[in-house]
């Protein structure tokens, strides 16, 4: 079931603009990051201290029908603030082009976060430079489907 309950629009203007965008097309357009190529996914939340809606697009790293969400910040010492609304809110929409899927993101640790961790290097080489810029371990977030039952769903492999 979709995310309702007022909108607030990120204060950057790149999120702003390529959020639009892409929900705007029904997810056929600003499906990558900005002039890298690499696709994105947008995760719809709702936010921990005002209730909103809040959207951003995030790296897509996908297996097996679960998605990684990676809390870097691009290795800022600090987590981002959507970091915040998974921890308090985890039921999340997640759109992968023109998929909405409806979510339940969980914080992963120990060697699970770790079989993430890889395939997120693996899909967005950059996580490993904004890891050795912060002191802090950066999160790392599995979304896997709401709906045991839906589409999505299929089983969790073993670690590659």
């Amino acid at each position: 079931m979709p995310l309702e309950g007022e909108y607030q629009p990120s204060p950057a203007q790149w999120v702003r603009e390529q959020v639009e965008l892409y929900e705007s097309s029904g997810g056929t357009r600003g499906t990558t990051l900005r002039d890298t190529g690499l696709p994105v996914v947008v995760i719809t939340m709702r936010g921990a201290r005002n209730g909103r809606i809040h959207k951003v697009p995030l790296m897509r790293v996908e297996h097996g029908g679960r998605y990684a969400a990676v809390a870097s910040k691009g290795g800022h010492p600090s987590h981002p603030d959507w970091y915040f609304n998974l921890r308090a809110n985890p039921g999340a929409e997640l759109q992968d082009g023109p998929e909405r899927r409806d979510m339940t993101a969980r914080e992963v640790t120990g060697e699970e976060r770790e079989t993430w961790w890889r395939r997120a290097v693996a899909a967005f080489p950059p996580y490993a430079e904004y890891q050795e810029k912060t002191d802090r371990e950066i999160p790392v977030f599995v979304l896997e489907p709401a709906d045991p039952d839906g589409p999505a769903d299929s089983p969790a492999p073993a670690a590659d």
